[in-house]
């Protein structure tokens, strides 16, 4: 009989009220595990940062309670954090299937990380870990290997169904598992966290399957080479590829780091079957018929450094776009990303290449549920308490209502934000707890967590206002300025000397210098006066506020 003080507590630490970063712990006691821990893009406001990653402090403070991560497949918003992670929790394993351990394994041994065992964890298994029972099922979702989670806990089952949708007809023939579902539903589901990404659309995600015929449609008939440009991660998307490609006796050329190195590692773990003849080598392609070409490659969001974005402003090794190309950008760009792909595409567009794109042709289909499908898990499960996850406030709401729609208790759902606690008491009721630190922890090149808000903020300053510096010389006996003080400006409008601006702000430096008296001025109460009378007349001048550095020199 499970103590009846004890509640199952369920902290997110990423990825509710936003896409990316997921990371969720539950807690019973002296006893925690953690489900992902992935990374996030940085939005435009994030100057210079490349990645952001969860704020782990309340793991770090329950360092000795943290048993096991359980993966539920290896994209990167649900595994990109473990590298800058697992340092603090040495020992610590990490559960995964066998592709993820493939993809994680590289990644982890590219941080030189030596700590974390990396165990195998496959649906169908039951993995005992303190007073949690782990039971991972097999779930479709746009990279093979995807599974959910379900926890036995001592108050009862709780589902975790990672990213998911009901694909029946999915590439590699392994459909979701309904069984386990409806057999859980039936022992009785205390709590139910499920993805919310589609929860705005109607209706059923299309099937895998569905791009494949796109691929094969577009292909026909063409003469010029063809470049599809997908995730790297996405297996089941690069097989297509290579199928529609064998269809009309084309070869495949892989180009882009992560897409080789996932090719490789699912091609060595069998999750990608084509006859070696067929793998086009990249230094190859130049002297290959174009018409028996395809080239695979990353980009499909435009991101600057990658393939795609590459060949388009002409700067790639191995392909430049040719006029008689045909390109097909076989994703959708994720929210924010919107611009980077725009531009992309209107830069093959001006290197002569045909493009395919998301709002011409569907050659993409989403990994993520729709409607229905939610509405068919939550009918599956049947749970008393529902927490939607995995998606922006907005689609957290519209799940919430799914959910009230299909019969629980309007009390029962939660939509809550990164750090609020769900705890779950012995008799089956829940309430929130009081929130722990669940912030942004920014990385920027090799610092991980040093760039603060602080930090950002200057940098925002920085690029919208740009920056004044003042350099003073100062008399050490008088106090009194010596010759004039020296102005250098950057990203500020008014910068030469002559400029009126910049005439008054010396007079104004030179009287906040003078002022003390007789007295010899701290240059710390110095710096502070000069800052506060400069600041002050250049946004009285011009409504901006650059960052004002004094330098004061005594001589």
């Amino acid at each position: 009989m499970p103590d009846p003080t004890i509640p199952l507590r369920i902290i997110p630490l990423g990825g509710v009220g936003e896409i990316g970063k997921n990371c969720y712990v539950f807690e019973y006691g002296d006893d925690i595990v953690v489900i992902d821990c992935g990374l996030m893009f940085p939005d435009e406001e994030m100057f210079g940062i490349d990645l952001v990653v969860p704020d782990v402090t309340y793991l770090k403070e329950n360092r000795a309670k943290v048993r096991a991560f359980l993966i539920t497949h290896a994209h990167e918003d649900h595994v990109g954090g473990l590298p800058y992670v697992l340092p603090e929790f040495p020992g610590v394993p990490v559960y995964a299937s066998t592709l993820a351990r493939g993809l994680l394994g590289n990644k982890i041994k590219e941080h030189k990380l030596h700590n974390n065992p990396l165990i195998g964890l496959e649906p169908g298994d039951e993995l005992e870990i303190g007073p949690f029972t782990a039971i991972p099922f097999r779930i479709g979702h746009s990279i093979p290997d995807a599974m959910g989670i379900a926890l036995r806990t001592p108050v009862g089952i709780v589902v975790h169904t990672g990213d998911f949708k009901f694909d029946h007809t999915p590439v590699d023939g392994k459909l979701s598992d309904f069984h386990i579902l409806a057999r859980l539903g039936e022992e009785g589901v205390v709590a139910l966290l499920s993805d919310s990404t589609r929860a705005e659309n109607p209706g059923y995600t299309p099937s895998e399957r569905t791009v494949g015929e796109a691929f094969r449609e577009i292909m026909e008939g063409l003469q010029g080479r063809v470049i599809v440009a997908t995730f790297a991660s996405n297996i089941a998307r690069i097989q297509q590829v290579f199928d529609a490609a064998a269809t009309f006796n084309r070869q495949v050329a892989v180009v882009g780091r992560s897409m080789e190195q996932n090719t490789r590692i699912a091609t060595d773990l069998g999750y990608l079957t084509y006859p070696p003849s067929q793998l086009l080598s990249k230094d190859k392609i130049n002297e290959h018929p174009a018409h028996r070409t395809v080239i695979a490659t990353t980009g499909a969001q435009g991101e600057p450094m990658s393939g795609l974005a590459r060949m388009a402003n002409r700067d790639h090794r191995f392909v430049e776009i040719q006029p008689g190309d045909t390109v097909i950008v076989s994703a959708s760009p994720i929210p924010g990303n919107e611009e980077y792909v725009a531009r992309t595409i209107d830069n093959l567009f001006k290197s002569g290449a045909n493009v395919y794109y998301h709002t011409i042709k569907r050659a993409h289909v989403s990994g993520h549920a729709s409607q229905e499908e939610l509405k068919l898990m939550l009918g599956l499960t049947k749970p008393k308490h529902f927490i939607p996850m995995h998606g922006e406030f907005r689609m957290l709401v519209q799940h919430g209502r799914l959910a009230i729609e299909t019969g629980v208790k309007p009390e029962n759902v939660f939509i809550i934000e990164n750090g609020t606690p769900i705890e779950i008491l012995p008799d089956q009721t829940a309430r929130r707890g009081a929130p722990v630190a669940a912030g942004y922890v920014f990385v920027d090149g090799l610092s991980v967590g040093e760039v603060g808000d602080v930090v950002l903020r200057d940098r925002r300053a920085l690029a919208n206002d740009g920056m004044f510096m003042i350099v003073v010389a100062v008399d050490k006996q008088t106090g009194r300025v010596v010759g004039r003080p020296e102005i250098i400006t950057r990203g500020f409008v008014h910068g030469n000397e002559e400029d009126p601006i910049i005439e008054e702000a010396v007079r104004r430096i030179r009287a906040a210098v003078d002022n003390p008296g007789d007295r010899i001025s701290e240059i710390a109460l110095l710096k502070s006066q000069i800052k506060d009378g400069v600041s002050r007349f250049l946004y009285e001048q011009t409504k901006r506020r650059p960052m004002v550095f004094p330098v004061v020199v005594e001589v």
